[in-house]
């Protein structure tokens, strides 16, 4: 296991390298640099010092030159500052990547406490009118468009009720729990929404396969109760396939938290890398996206070493 999760690491710093080229050169190749949009905001700046500028920031070098740069400054622990927040690109994203994590993992848990019990229950009742409903409000949360979801979301519970902020993460000057809670509840709930039915499906169709199998007729018949039968045996077998699934969503999941956060204007890695984007901030741009892309690969592993946990017969060498 310690040889296996080594070499995983081992090739997640491989693919990051590889992305970082990508995002890189992509960043690179975006119309105009920082020095261009300092020249459109401040007309006195000469041609002199338009020049003077970008030798400064290396950015009248090649781009390969520029990117070579900037791997042997991050192998270092240097990941640049951050043009619109005049502060080191870690001490930008950090809290942000916390917002973010806390927003998914509220999300997350959430949609599984919904999808979970409410799977195996349609599962246990295949087309019974209880699966029938369930089955209506997974397709409708599938379908959704989630900034839809949370454009409606704030009409109502901001515009109409009264009851819950609109956009941001906590109040000025106010640092309490439930000031905190308020703000996550629209965002929380609109990538919950939109999260639960596909999980749920998955969870219905993994435990209908697992239902018809031998091991179940064999412990049915030594007396298990339906319960032992369904969290028991049924549910653990059918986490398995599940758990794939929810590591390949987990990216969709990242997706949409970013959505989320530009609709409700919230302080986290999807709102952070897009005004990152359009504000041409290079540095602050490719490391956020690189951390994005590390989350994803990280929660392949995770899943990875969830399938040993489930089923003892699966091993890594």
């Amino acid at each position: 296991m310690t040889r296996f999760i080594a070499r995983r690491l081992v090739e997640t710093l491989l693919v990051l390298l590889v992305m970082s080229v990508c995002i890189y050169g992509l960043i690179g190749l975006m119309p105009g640099d920082p020095i261009d949009l300092m020249l459109t905001s401040d007309p006195k700046l000469t041609a002199a010092d338009v020049a003077r500028l970008k030798a400064v920031y290396g950015l009248n070098q090649p781009l390969i030159d520029r990117y070579l740069a900037w791997l042997g400054a991050a192998a270092q622990g240097d990941f640049g500052y951050s043009r619109l927040q005049s502060q080191p690109v870690l001490q930008v994203l950090a809290p942000r990547l916390g917002n973010t994590l806390l927003l998914m993992g509220i999300s997350l848990a959430a949609a599984l406490v919904i999808a979970i019990p409410a799977g195996v229950w349609a599962a246990a009742r295949p087309r019974s009118f209880g699966d029938h409903l369930i089955n209506l409000f997974a397709f409708a949360g599938m379908s959704i468009p989630v900034f839809w979801l949370g454009i409606l979301l704030i009409i109502l519970f901001a515009v109409v009720l009264g009851v819950l902020p609109a956009s941001g993460t906590a109040s000025v000057g106010v640092d309490s729990l439930i000031d905190r809670a308020k703000y996550l509840a629209l965002p929380v709930a609109t990538l919950t929404i939109v999260t639960v039915g596909g999980e749920l499906r998955y969870v219905r169709s993994s435990m209908l396969e697992v239902l018809h199998q031998d091991f179940l007729r064999t412990a049915r018949a030594k007396g298990a109760s339906p319960a032992r039968l369904l969290y028991g045996h049924a549910l653990r077998n059918a986490m398995i396939p599940f758990v794939t699934i929810l590591a390949l969503d987990f990216g969709t999941l990242f997706s949409g938290a970013l959505i989320v956060e530009i609709v409700f204007a919230y302080l986290g890695m999807g709102k952070t890398i897009y005004d990152a984007i359009m504000g041409n901030d290079y540095n602050l741009a490719m490391v956020g996206l690189l951390l994005a892309t590390a989350a994803v690969l990280l929660s392949n592993l995770a899943a990875d070493l969830a399938y040993a946990w489930l089923d003892p017969r699966i091993s890594y060498r």
